[in-house]
């Protein structure tokens, strides 16, 4: 069987792969004669595709210069459609494979974030709104920042040849590792991007915040901007006793709202005077900064999810109006 798969790349084919029969070949053998028939038809068409590296990177050039200055000059509708986009593109992928366990788990996460947004965005807001929102999208970026975690020493595990200690295969081993990293990346950016949106609504609402402009309400020592509700309780009033948190313009918040504003709702303003917040001061903790770091690696990925698939379908299209292959 080896002897079919002697192919000489950039020289006379020895044996016609077009003839061989996949079905009869082991996995290996297989592709090794996609990889010959691969080279064989594509062989002579240098200029060709030297051609469509220059539009792919000219395309790309072009699409990042005009999506930032669609940000800059319209951020709230940019937000939307790069929202809308993260939550559909990968659905449409996993339903045209068939990946059945991510559209479960697409359809319970978009279930409990489309209610819990539904609360966030009704007027007038009841007062255990803002918590509600900040603990679900906190939760599922705990989860995702562990999923990453572990997918991601899967995938070390693998490159180290740690898996043979289980008796595990490699492919199995890294398809474990990408898989929960994928799961963990890609639900992180999305609760990012709705907790943010969530966040400006509730925040508006309450009135001690707005993004253009000056609030329309005095925010009184006494009273967390974040979720509106009293900081200091007496004994005979029903409210939350919980640590609050001063920031440099000293503004003071409940210690939970203010670390959702800034870490889940990627907010880093203080919520009233939008002075800038000093996450290494408020997150001194060494064990709480890589939380940080996170946060900006979702901010980094969330242009991969959302707009390189349009980017390279883009190119796509260029390439077959111009008759390249």
């Amino acid at each position: 069987m080896a002897a079919v798969l002697e192919v000489e790349i950039g020289g006379p084919v020895e044996r016609d792969v077009e003839e061989v029969d996949l079905s009869r070949l082991s996995p290996e053998e297989r592709w090794r004669v996609e990889h010959a028939r691969m080279h064989a038809k594509h062989r002579g068409h240098e200029a060709m595709h030297a051609e469509m590296v220059l539009i792919l990177i000219a395309t790309l050039v072009v699409a990042q210069l005009l999506l930032v200055q669609w940000k800059q000059r319209h951020p709230r509708s940019y937000n939307m459609v790069t929202l809308f986009q993260m939550w559909v593109v990968p659905l449409y992928f996993t339903a045209k494979l068939h990946w059945w366990r991510f559209l479960v788990i697409w359809v319970l996460f978009s279930t409990v974030t489309a209610f819990v947004t539904f609360r966030a965005t009704r007027k007038p807001l009841v007062q255990t709104t803002p918590r509600l929102v900040y603990k679900w999208f906190l939760l599922i970026y705990k989860i995702s920042y562990a999923t990453g975690i572990v997918g991601y020493m899967a995938v070390m595990f693998t490159l180290f040849g740690l898996n043979l200690l289980f008796r595990i295969k490699p492919e199995d081993a890294m398809d474990f590792g990408v898989s929960l990293l994928f799961y963990g990346l890609y639900y992180g950016v999305l609760e990012r991007d709705f907790a943010e949106m969530c966040a400006d609504y509730m925040a508006s609402t309450i009135g001690f915040y707005s993004a253009s402009g000056m609030p329309t309400k005095h925010l009184s020592d006494s009273v967390c901007a974040v979720c509106g509700q009293q900081i200091f309780v007496d004994v005979n009033e029903e409210g939350i006793i919980e640590n609050t948190y001063r920031l440099s313009c000293n503004h003071v918040f409940h210690e939970f709202c203010i670390r959702g504003w800034c870490i889940v709702g990627k907010k880093q303003t203080c919520p009233y005077c939008k002075e800038k917040v000093d996450l290494k001061r408020m997150f001194s903790n060494p064990w709480e900064r890589p939380h940080v770091m996170y946060g900006q690696l979702l901010d980094w990925l969330r242009y991969l999810v959302a707009w390189q698939p349009v980017i390279i379908g883009l190119v796509q299209g260029i390439n077959y109006i111009l008759g390249l292959e």
